[in-house]
């Protein structure tokens, strides 16, 4: 069985820290190969833009030399934290805009998850991993991502809300992320459908039979909300109930229509202060 392989990014913040401990915890029962990532840039620089000002040797080496020497204080940071014999640890530094080396990254790596932390409500505005986790969201579609909030430690989730339409033909590999936390934190799922009024098509119920036969090996219950919108539905069942996670299967044509750039996510992203799995629809 080859190890899970996971990329955790880092801008060396305190919620790219807490996301890294968040990870150790989640899979601290599971063998798991973590890559730790710095991605740094120079901003304007494009090697295809003549009028841009080549950046000198001297600038690039500054950023390279400013991010190997975090890693290097982030290793030490990481001596001081528990041994766990199960995982392994890779750091990198790499140059490039970050979602262009996250993807490169994700393909080389045969990287199976991302973890990564995103602001709470009060942490720092403009460190770059806030609006980060959103993006990151909507742009790698190669891997599914876990967004963690910074004022957010690790504990099991007491469960996980997975809202559906029904309308969509889930394969079992991109669930797969969603079983398998389920499983490792013994997290119930909640799978929760906002229904207008009328009853399942013949698609939907084959949809939904389908989905039950996926997310067979973990626990999961149904719950249905009638006539309110996805974005009021679930915020007011995962507040209601206080639940501690959320995940969603990010597909470009569904009710959630690259949910990211509807307000929702945003809000979830930007706002949230539970943990937001995204999985994708890995047709696209």
């Amino acid at each position: 069985m080859m190890n899970k392989r996971i990329l955790i990014p880092t801008d060396f913040s305190k919620n790219a820290w807490n996301a890294l401990k968040y990870a150790m915890d989640l899979y601290k029962r599971e063998n798991i190969e973590f890559f730790i990532m710095h991605t740094y840039y120079l901003s304007g620089y494009s090697k295809d833009n003549l009028l841009s000002p080549e950046p000198t040797k001297k600038e690039l080496n500054n950023v390279q030399e400013a991010s190997f020497k975090n890693m290097e204080k982030l290793k030490v940071q990481m001596g001081f934290y528990e041994e766990n014999d199960k995982h392994t640890f890779n750091y990198m530094s790499e140059f490039g805009p970050f979602f262009d080396v996250m993807k490169k990254t994700v393909e080389k790596q045969d990287i199976e998850l991302i973890i990564l932390g995103t602001q709470g409500e009060t942490a720092n505005q403009s460190a770059i991993l806030g609006s980060n986790a959103v993006n990151a969201m909507e742009k790698i579609r190669n891997c599914p991502v876990l967004a963690i909030p910074s004022n957010v430690t690790f504990k099991d989730p007491n469960e996980i809300v997975f809202p559906t339409s029904f309308r969509t033909h889930y394969k079992e590999k991109e669930l797969a992320t969603l079983v398998e936390i389920s499983r490792c934190t013994n997290a119930p799922i909640r799978i929760l459908h906002m229904r207008k009024g009328k009853d399942l098509t013949k698609a939907q119920l084959e949809n939904k039979a389908l989905l039950e036969d996926i997310l067979d090996p973990a626990t999961f219950t149904h719950h249905t909300l009638y006539n309110v919108d996805t974005q009021n539905g679930v915020r007011c069942f995962v507040q209601s109930r206080e639940s501690e996670m959320i995940a969603i299967v990010n597909k470009k044509h569904n009710f959630f229509e690259s949910i990211f750039s509807n307000p929702m996510v945003k809000e979830l992203g930007m706002h949230t202060k539970i943990p937001l799995l995204a999985m994708h629809d890995l047709r696209n």
